[in-house]
């Protein structure tokens, strides 16, 4: 049997040992599921959705973790450690941890009659769910890698379903209309089970498709929503829901113009589960005080202002452009930008290049990527300009390009890292290494 003394190790090989990094199906993964005899005595939760997957599963662990549960998270992709993507009651698991469960799924996998090969994604989230199964957890919760009907974590039956928003991404797989895309993540979908849609305009298909099987659907605007409370000292927002209201809640501490939708998802996935986990309206508010999320509009502290967004795809970068616009005034913008080819990177920079003055366009260590000369051509086919108020400049690094941007940027000024996760998480390490 093929072992590897360190995580690390198991990861290098995975990279390389099935030749297509997105392999959708879910034929290979449920043999060896089964050889696993993965199962799980507690509630599952599974988050999908095109963007605030993240946000979603960060806000129902933080508000299930002041309750007292036991929690295992699942998300992706990571930015600095592969450990990122499965915590347990809030800290990451350790490489230790998750050693023996790699071990688990090469044993079953190569158990079968006929050994299946297995994606990256596929292989470590089962290693991951066989972690969180072992542990006898209160509740777990799994985001969904890519679409749904045909992603690793669709393997398990879910208790709840979430879908988050529904918009054009990753249109090679999961097709190039909302209604084809509205499909594909409906399929996380179970009979009899809740399924939430926090998208306030959801595609048809989505609808029909919870019809067609009998899921238990819950619509934003129809079965829940949230209401503002204008006026109020401190801003103050209540979630209404088929059974129950939570008033006076205060905005949860991830920045931005969604997290309200994000937040009434994850509360409509606990109403729906209240009868198996109770939370109290303490719970809640600790829970949202409480919430971290690296990477989704994080302001850091100091100045210049900087601020780090995975934002990828149109839907996302418009909503990024909605919260810079409202940070106040800053005489310039300085953004580090690296995108991956497939992405729509002319729509993605329609929507920011009224709120961004100069940009550092990088390369990004991954063949997906588009260059930084790429970036620069969309930039100038929107009618970015060279100017002393406007700029495209390439680097190779996203950490060169966070280096030039602070080198020209004032303390009055701010600098926007967005794009790919890899653009982020560059300039995450690139800082964490100056800091000893």
């Amino acid at each position: 049997m093929t072992t590897f003394p360190t995580l690390d190790a198991w990861l290098t090989h995975l990279e390389s040992a099935h030749p297509v990094g997105i392999d959708m199906g879910l034929a290979r993964i449920s043999q060896v599921r089964d050889a696993l005899q993965l199962s799980f005595a507690c509630p599952v939760i599974t988050v999908g959705g095109t963007n605030g997957k993240g946000s979603t599963c960060a806000i129902l662990e933080s508000i299930l973790l002041r309750a007292g549960y036991s929690v295992g998270c699942h998300t992706s992709p990571h930015l600095l450690a592969f450990n990122e993507r499965a915590r347990i009651n809030g800290q990451m698991a350790t490489d230790a941890e998750l050693l023996p469960h790699f071990e688990a799924v090469e044993q079953a996998r190569r158990s079968l009659p006929e050994p299946v090969s297995l994606t990256y994604f596929e292989f470590t989230t089962l290693a991951i769910m066989h972690l969180f199964a072992e542990r006898g957890l209160d509740v777990v919760i799994f985001e969904v890698g890519l679409g749904g009907r045909l992603d690793a974590v669709n393997i398990l039956d879910t208790d709840c379903a979430i879908i988050t928003s529904i918009d054009i991404d990753h249109t090679d797989f999961l097709g190039d209309t909302r209604e084809k895309i509205g499909f594909e993540k409906a399929g996380i979908f179970r009979p009899g089970k809740p399924a939430i849609c926090a998208d306030p305009i959801p595609p048809q298909t989505l609808i029909d498709h919870a019809e067609k099987i009998g899921a238990d659907l819950w619509l934003f605007g129809r079965d829940f929503r949230y209401e503002g409370q204008a006026g109020s000292e401190r801003q103050q927002w209540s979630y209404i829901g088929p059974s129950m209201r939570r008033s006076a809640l205060a905005y949860p501490a991830l920045r931005g113009a969604n997290q309200l939708i994000n937040t009434s998802a994850a509360l409509a996935g606990l109403e729906a589960l209240r009868d198996r986990l109770p939370v109290s309206a303490q719970d809640i508010r600790l829970g949202l005080a409480n919430v971290e999320l690296p990477g989704r509009f994080q302001v850091l502290p100091g100045k210049p202002s900087i601020v780090l967004d995975v934002g990828h795809n149109p839907h996302a970068a418009a909503v990024l452009g909605q919260n810079l616009g409202n940070m106040g005034y800053f005489p310039y913008t300085y953004a580090v930008f690296g995108s991956m080819r497939d992405k729509d990177i002319a729509g993605v920079v329609a929507h920011l290049k009224g709120e961004i003055d100069h940009w550092c366009v990088t390369d990004l260590p991954t063949p997906r990527a588009a260059s930084a000369e790429e970036l620069e051509t969309a930039l100038r086919d929107v009618g970015v300009a060279e100017g002393p108020d406007s700029s495209v400049t390439r680097f190779a690094t996203p950490a060169e390009a966070f280096q030039d941007a602070l080198k020209r940027a004032s303390d009055n000024d701010r600098i926007v890292v967005f794009g790919s996760f890899y653009t982020v998480a560059g300039v995450m390490a690139y800082r964490k290494s100056q800091q000893h």
